[in-house]
């Protein structure tokens, strides 16, 4: 048996967390065994799916890298398919026509809410005769007796009475076929093997099921994976942060870093939490999913985020960075050479947005400075640091490392100072706060002339201070 499974979205929105999940636990059972994945589009809600969310989708599928086999598929473009299996019911006598009013179908409901039962179809026009020519949906015939068995890979044995099974509704009145036939057709039509899916999908499945053998199938093996929740314990949701997966990548998030804490959340290979690529597809198994749901913890994630920047190769960080970059009005190409500040600051940034905001002193000035920094750092006391280091600075004649610490050193000694005394000011001076790297490599960073002019101001600042007092 060759494995086939696929990520159906609907698309309604963007590629949530959730959705993530279930696509990176489908994809990577198929890598794993060999088989084949599938996209599919599930727009059959024609007044809520937008091409800007199918766009989202396909967007966030290629940012995390889960490359599909085949698709992606629309259920829109398939209608004819699914009149053609409706009719076909018809004729088996597996499906039925009913014409109940609204007015009915909501006393029904209404009693039923009342007598604090479950509300479901009472099968009124089950064995009538109702005219194709008048209006009418067309309902599945459930069987009325008996049990479906849903042998779950994560949640084992579950057993539906058919009793509880109503008769759905599988066209309705415009023509247009609904979400739970549409499924069963697509899912044997595509001739998945298993369906890995979010668990709010569990109670559908044995009305699928009883469908699929209607239609003479086995069905696949389903897998239902349990939700994601916030750290409150509540289904996670957007007042929980970012749930989409693009605005992680606008957050300054790396896809590999995501992927290694999606898989995380809710399968696990003994106390292993760095999982590259390569290791996911060997290890992971759907069998080994935990039942119980999983709490979203943003700090385990940067905490992710932050060794892959550590451990990537400059030249990717790079060219991810970039963009950030753009985003506070800096062309790269302009300043410091951005794989080298990446070397310089891939110890220090959770994330590409704060790597960017932490770099931008080496390609503009600052507004203003820090004003913690400032008042510890750039007192009156530091003003002659700062003037000699300023004057020794610009006699050099090769913008170096070398020569910008021997500067420095130079100053510390006349002075009787440590280096800190000198180094730190001149931190703050150069990148307007007191965090940077070593001070050599800041102003390698920064560059002479921004170096030069930045101390100036510090020093101008240090002046009307002194006046103020």
């Amino acid at each position: 048996m060759t494995v086939r499974t696929r990520f159906a979205p609907s698309p309604t929105g963007y590629l949530h967390i959730g959705g993530a999940r279930t696509a990176l636990f489908s994809w990577l059972f198929a890598r794993k065994h060999g088989g084949t994945f599938i996209l599919r589009i599930e727009d059959t809600d024609r007044e809520r799916s937008t091409q800007e969310s199918v766009n989202a989708i396909l967007e966030g599928m290629t940012w995390l890298g889960l490359e599909y086999d085949e698709g992606p598929f629309f259920q829109t473009h398939r209608f004819d398919r699914y009149a053609e299996v409706v009719d076909d019911l018809l004729e088996r006598g597996l499906a039925y026509r009913c014409n109940c009013s609204r007015e009915r179908l909501d006393g029904l409901r209404e009693k039923a809410l009342a007598a604090k039962e479950k509300p479901r179809y009472d099968g009124h026009c089950r064995d009538g005769e109702v005219s194709a020519d008048e209006p009418h949906v067309v309902r599945f015939k459930n069987p009325l007796d008996g049990i479906v068995v849903v042998d779950d890979l994560i949640r084992g044995r579950v057993a539906f009475d058919n009793t509880e099974l109503d008769d759905l509704i599988i066209r309705r009145t415009d023509g247009t076929p609904t979400y739970n036939f549409t499924v069963v057709v697509d899912d044997l039509d595509m001739e998945l093997t298993h369906v890995i899916r979010g668990d709010d999908h569990l109670n559908n499945t044995p009305r699928q099921i009883n469908m699929i053998r209607a239609l003479g199938k086995e069905p696949p093996q389903y897998a239902h994976v349990p939700m994601i929740l916030g750290s409150d314990g509540q289904r996670l949701s957007k007042r929980h942060g970012a749930v989409s997966v693009m605005q992680y990548r606008d957050d300054g998030y790396l896809p590999e870093a995501l992927l290694n804490y999606l898989v995380r959340l809710g399968w696990s290979h003994g106390d292993q939490e760095i999982f590259t690529i390569d290791e996911m597809i060997e290890l992971f198994d759907i069998d080994q999913v935990n039942k119980a749901a999983s709490a979203f913890n943003t700090d385990k994630l940067l905490w992710l985020n932050q060794h892959y920047i550590k451990d990537s190769d400059p030249l990717r960080i790079a060219r991810l960075l970039s963009p950030h970059m753009g985003k506070l009005d800096i062309d790269p190409a302009q300043g410091a050479d951005l794989v080298e500040v990446v070397k310089a600051q891939q110890e220090r940034a959770k994330t590409l947005v704060e790597m960017a905001d932490i770099s931008a002193f080496a390609y503009k000035d600052f507004d203003e400075f820090d004003a913690d920094a400032a008042k510890k750092h750039l007192r009156p006391v530091a003003r002659e640091p700062l003037e000699r280091v300023q004057a020794a600075l610009s006699t050099l004649t090769e913008w170096s490392g070398e020569g910008i610490l021997s500067c420095v050193t130079q100053v510390s000694e006349e002075l009787g100072l440590n280096m800190g005394k000198v180094a730190q000011p001149l931190r703050v001076a150069v990148v307007g706060r007191a965090a940077s790297p070593s001070i050599d490599v800041t102003l390698m960073m920064a560059g002479r002339e921004a170096t030069l002019r930045r101390i100036d101001k510090a020093l101008a600042f240090i002046r009307a201070r002194e006046a103020a007092a």
